[in-house]
């Protein structure tokens, strides 16, 4: 008679055993974890009424979350199990983390709108996500739309929702009061249509810089960095401005494009 369980295989399809994977797997998976704690943590100091912090947590676990792929695919460490981890972490950091510490901070105070609102922003953001996971093996497009994303890339959502914190951490004498809760309402209801909308957005992905402009590009990037340390939210409050400024443009370069290659099929959403 033969044993009534089969022998436990942590590995059943063959795959390698816990010591045999090296470290640079590990590495990109643990930045996304670090992301995750970052996103939590902020929402931890929102409810600590310590927004400043929160809001650096979170813009920390959108950095995070923006270069783990990234690292992955530098390293050869990509794995199916990463992109996993990487999409659980996106809806996390740019869906529920923004929404949570805009909502302790001002959308409270609007009552049961700014909790939709919210919710409204964290579904939005679940369902930009999702359409990018399952459209971004779609080969049947032109390769031109590839520069484009379709609605806004959840990473600028949710820089763009806090908005009302940027301003409020400008010392302007705003006040996080109720009629300003309504309006942060309207605002994130916005944006939560943007993210799910069909605007092409460029990407920026396939932009050449020529030679002789390598040096004055690196000097602008190292600009922005330092104004963002050292005037973080004038920087941030001009990054948003400029960044709602891009989207008419956007569409405009795409319109063109479209009419030039003949296309009428609206972009696909990869990048």
């Amino acid at each position: 008679m033969g044993a009534p369980f089969k022998k436990f295989e942590a590995h059943a399809s063959g795959g390698p055993r816990i010591r045999e994977i090296p470290m640079r797997m590990v590495l990109p998976n643990l930045v996304t974890v670090l992301a995750i704690c970052a996103g939590l943590s902020g929402i931890r100091f929102a409810f600590e009424n310590r927004f400043e912090i929160a809001v650096v947590m979170v813009l920390l676990a959108a950095f995070l979350d923006g270069i783990d792929g990234r690292l992955a695919r530098m390293l050869k460490a990509t794995s199916k199990f990463g992109a996993q981890m990487d999409s659980l972490a996106d809806i996390v950091n740019f869906g529920v983390a923004p929404a949570l510490v805009l909502y302790a901070f001002l959308l409270d105070r609007a009552g049961s709108p700014g909790w939709i609102a919210a919710l409204l922003f964290t579904i939005a953001c679940g369902m930009r996500l999702a359409r990018f996971n399952v459209l971004a093996d779609d080969t049947d497009q032109p390769a031109w739309q590839t520069e484009y994303f379709v609605g806004v890339p959840a990473p600028a959502g949710a820089v763009l929702v806090m908005l009302p914190l940027y301003l409020y951490f400008l010392r302007l004498g705003l006040e996080p009061s109720r009629p300003a809760a309504f309006i942060a309402t309207g605002f994130t209801v916005l944006v939560a249509f943007l993210l799910v909308s069909r605007l092409p957005v460029y990407s920026g992905k396939s932009v050449k810089v020529p030679g002789d402009r390598v040096l004055p590009v690196i000097l602008a990037v190292v600009l922005y960095i330092l104004l963002l340390m050292t005037y973080p939210w004038y920087t941030l409050t001009a990054s948003v401005a400029g960044y709602l400024l891009f989207l008419p443009f956007s569409v405009r370069a795409y319109s063109k494009r479209a009419m030039r290659e003949g296309e009428k099929v609206p972009p696909s959403d990869i990048g």
